[in-house]
């Protein structure tokens, strides 16, 4: 397959939804091709249609979890990407966007990790279609104060999505859905280290893996971190107003 072939492109929420498109988003990712999503997608999503944009109230229902199956770890990590997805969309989208971040590169960088994790969400929004979980409210209160707490919090939203994604893919069953986990949470791995770049201009605070230590990783061994579940929910309850709780509990 030729490298244009790997390249899907998205020109519309419309066709983001659809079947064909769904199995294409698959089809490339499982050949390690990309997905360019055009910026109408984004317009739409800003505009809090029915993919959920920032500005819409989310549920205050309980969410419960049946992670004894690949749709409840599908749906755990799809409440992972709403949050992450929500926070920088808040961010790109604020009045204050340009002068909390005068560095264009800066600026070019959050961009870029909206756009990645509205493709991580709208991804399992469709794939899941009736069995995803409803949008979830969330609430950043003074992470978005300043330019450091942006940062400092991204790279935290970024570090426990890697922690839960290792932690939760050894449950995944379905050998399709463990390759496109695993091809995501080395998309969130990357972000990770560049929020780290962004916050020390050092250019070695990427690899320090004694701050990954509260996330589960092993600075001895060299493992990268990895929680269960119930700890990444705990870690997430203070930006999702949403009670989410664990029904089921994984099983191998």
């Amino acid at each position: 397959m030729s490298e244009r072939e790997r390249e899907m492109v998205v020109g519309s929420p419309r066709e983001l939804a659809s079947m064909t498109t769904r199995r294409r988003f698959l089809r490339a990712l499982g050949l390690g091709g990309t997905v360019v999503l055009l910026p109408s997608v984004f317009a739409a999503c800003d505009d809090d249609d029915d993919l959920g944009g920032i500005g819409g109230a989310g549920t205050s229902d309980p969410v419960v979890l049946n992670l004894s199956n690949d749709i409840g770890i599908l749906n755990y990590a799809f409440a992972l990407e709403q949050l992450e997805a929500a926070f920088y969309e808040q961010v790109v989208n604020a009045a204050t966007f340009q002068s909390t971040f005068a560095s264009a590169a800066e600026r070019e960088l959050l961009t870029d990790l909206r756009n990645d994790e509205v493709v991580h969400r709208e991804f399992y929004r469709r794939a899941l279609g009736s069995a995803a979980i409803p949008n979830l409210r969330v609430d950043f209160g003074s992470a978005l104060a300043s330019r450091d707490s942006v940062l400092v919090n991204a790279r935290t939203f970024e570090d426990l999505g890697v922690a839960a994604y290792n932690g939760a893919g050894r449950f995944l069953r379905n050998a399709q859905n463990l390759l496109v986990a695993g091809k995501i949470v080395s998309v969130e791995a990357r972000h990770a280290a560049a929020i780290r770049d962004a916050l020390d201009a050092t250019g070695i605070a990427f690899g320090d893996l004694t701050s990954l230590i509260p996330f589960g990783a092993d600075a001895a061994t060299g493992r990268d971190g990895a929680l269960a579940p119930a700890r990444v929910l705990e870690l997430a309850d203070p930006f999702v107003t949403t009670p989410i709780s664990i029904g089921t509990p994984p099983t191998v």
